[in-house]
């Protein structure tokens, strides 16, 4: 499925992807403590440190989703992964990773980060980051110590010279 997956940045606002982002806050707030959830919604994913992206097949249809949130030149946040159901175990997710970590690159950002559950149903979700290099790290920007939360970051090497 991957090699027919188009992932281009979107405004988060149409239907399908709103649809499947409060698919994503219902799942978050099912599955963690309320405050422990970090999930942004429609309008915190519209302010301009946010790029969001959306996986879709040649024939339209949403896929998966995937935001990141720029702190600072350095520093990177990734947001809003989700896969639509239909498309799990398919490697929606890693390309949408991929490209987010392409477009790090691109802006020199140095370091890329994300909080995610550590309840079960985000096995899936931690063994993602990990098969892309992503090692667990203490908490980063607003977040603190929570027993529910995971951190993890990806440090981009960069050639000089």
């Amino acid at each position: 499925m991957t090699s027919a997956l188009l992932i281009t940045e979107e405004d988060p606002r149409s239907a399908d992807v709103t649809e499947l982002l409060h698919e994503h806050l219902a799942d978050m707030f099912a599955t963690s403590p309320a405050e422990s959830v970090h999930a942004l919604d429609l309008a915190a994913l519209r302010v301009p440190s946010i790029t969001f992206w959306a996986a879709r097949s040649h024939e339209g249809a949403l896929l998966g989703c995937g935001a990141l949130k720029q702190h600072d030149d350095a520093l990177g946040e990734l947001k809003s992964m989700r896969t639509a159901s239909a498309a799990r175990g398919h490697g929606v997710a890693s390309a949408v990773l991929l490209e987010i970590i392409a477009e790090c690159r691109r802006r020199g950002i140095r370091e890329v980060k994300l909080e995610t559950g550590t309840e079960e149903y985000f096995a899936p979700a931690r063994r993602l980051y990990e098969r892309h290099g992503f090692t667990p790290c203490a908490p980063f920007a607003e977040y603190t110590e929570d027993p529910n939360s995971a951190y993890y970051g990806l440090r981009l090497e960069y050639i000089t010279g």
